[in-house]
């Protein structure tokens, strides 16, 4: 109707030629200027998230996958009292943690609260900060565990939530998948850079003067990155409106349990090396701390390009591969390398432990690039039966499958390390204490593969 009155409206009062050509350059001119002005602010503000995301990783990760360095110092320079070996929980509880509370605050944010991520961001950095600064004050093993295996958690998980939903949103039309493998490869460079530095901080300074050091990097680390990562417009205008309800039809399909299960089964035994390497090296084979150190180093590097590999598996279109495959893949390979790598460590026997560092930080830190292949899957059997399926909510909850994983495997380790100090298991790492940790890690590398088995089991049932 009002471009009906338009063209009535030029028709009853035509313009001179020469104005019509004026106003028409005129108009075309400030909606060319505007368009390119438009895309020159999605740019920008799309390369500050991506940059704001990548800091993020120092502050959010630096601690958790370093956190063996703390243990191994921990271990030969004890002043706290209650049990040191209770510190050996730590590092998994604080990746449990985080994992853990990723489903519930992926689905806060997601569009209901998403004007409140900033503020979210920034009060899990205050509660990141105070935490590792409360922790300096540690007097008890247990002030330990409460702040920096759980506190410090839930404000990292805080700062992460929103930033990944951000980051996936504003990539959210071209460029994801090398937004995120950016990001990926930021995690995994400081988990590599972040050992010696931490390292040469505890060495020099204590752990006392180091947790206060690293919290005032997390504090302006986090804070300068946090404001580079507004919230995408879109979910801002669509946070007034009624949000849509989350489908949970995917809930009653067996395939979700049978990855969530494997995802549960490797997570536990993957948080093991992590916590324990570097006291193994130092303790067992006796290597130099920095030796020691280099081992965690070489853990994490592989992560780098694993991840892209294993994504790449998942959704290779010219040798398709099945998710249990590639998950079969990791799972298998990495349990290998624990058994025949890890385990025949003898003492001084440095090149087998850099081999395994390396194998296993390759297969068994890809493992969660494999989510993209099980995703996939259930999106297939979702559309096989006509159901809604959101892939968002579903990731969130792996992803709280691999911190129970966490959780687990930490609370597991405790008792095995005593276990293995009171009885001999044979010969190499397998006849030290760590044989029974170095057992559970091969079993639950292995177990997280058997969605390959429930494979094969239903094609000989329809066979």
């Amino acid at each position: 109707m009002a471009r009906d009155e338009s063209i009535s409206l030029h028709e009853t009062q035509p313009p001179a030629v020469g104005d019509q050509v004026s106003h028409n350059t005129e108009a075309e001119e400030p909606s060319l200027d505007q368009r390119d002005s438009r895309q020159w602010e999605s740019n920008r503000k799309r390369a500050c998230v991506l940059v704001g995301s990548s800091i993020l990783q120092l502050p959010i990760w630096g601690f958790a996958m370093n956190y063996g360095v703390f243990q191994e110092y921990y271990s030969s320079n004890w002043t706290l009292e209650g049990s040191r070996e209770v510190t050996g929980i730590i590092g998994t509880t604080c990746n449990g943690v985080m994992y853990l509370s990723m489903p519930f605050l992926f689905a806060l944010f997601t569009r209901r609260w998403a004007r409140w991520r900033q503020t979210a961001a920034l009060c899990g950095a205050a509660l990141t900060c105070v935490s590792f600064l409360l922790s300096s004050f540690s007097t008890h093993v247990w002030h330990l565990v409460a702040t920096q295996g759980v506190m410090a958690s839930l404000g990292c998980a805080l700062i992460y939530s929103p930033a990944t939903l951000s980051l996936g949103e504003w990539f959210n039309t071209s460029n994801r998948a090398v937004a995120y493998g950016v990001v990926l490869s930021c995690k995994n460079i400081v988990g590599s850079a972040c050992t010696f530095l931490l390292r040469v901080l505890l060495d020099r300074y204590g752990f006392r003067i180091t947790l206060r050091i690293w919290a005032s990097i997390a504090a302006g680390t986090s804070i300068l990155a946090i404001f580079l990562i507004p919230a995408h417009p879109s979910r801002i205008c669509s946070s007034s409106h009624r949000t849509r309800k989350i489908p949970w039809q995917f809930l009653k399909h067996r395939t979700f349990y049978i990855y969530a299960i494997a995802s549960i089964l490797q997570s536990s035994g993957y948080g093991i090396p992590q916590t324990y390497l570097n006291t193994y090296a130092h303790e067992v084979t006796l290597l130099s701390q920095t030796s020691a150190t280099l081992l965690l180093t070489l853990f994490n590097i592989p992560g780098i390009v694993s991840s892209c590999f294993f994504g790449y598996l998942s959704d290779n279109k010219r040798f398709p591969l099945s998710a249990a495959t590639v998950t079969a893949i990791c799972a298998f390979s990495s349990a290998l390398s624990a058994f025949f790598l890890w385990g025949l460590t003898s003492q001084g026997s440095m090149a087998l432990l850099v081999l395994f560092s390396m194998t296993f930080g390759f297969f068994a830190g890809g493992y969660s690039a494999t989510w993209g292949g099980v995703i996939n899957e259930m999106e297939s059997e979702a559309a096989q039966r006509n159901e809604a399926i959101d892939t968002g909510m579903l990731y969130g909850l792996l992803n709280g499958a691999r911190g129970i994983g966490y959780v687990s495997g930490g609370l597991a380790g405790v008792p095995l390390l005593k276990a293995g100090s009171t009885a001999s298991l044979g010969g190499f790492g397998y006849g030290t204490a760590y044989g029974p940790l170095i057992i559970f890690t091969g079993l639950s590398s292995v177990f997280g593969g058997w969605g390959l088995l429930w494979k094969w089991k239903k094609l000989l049932h329809l066979a």
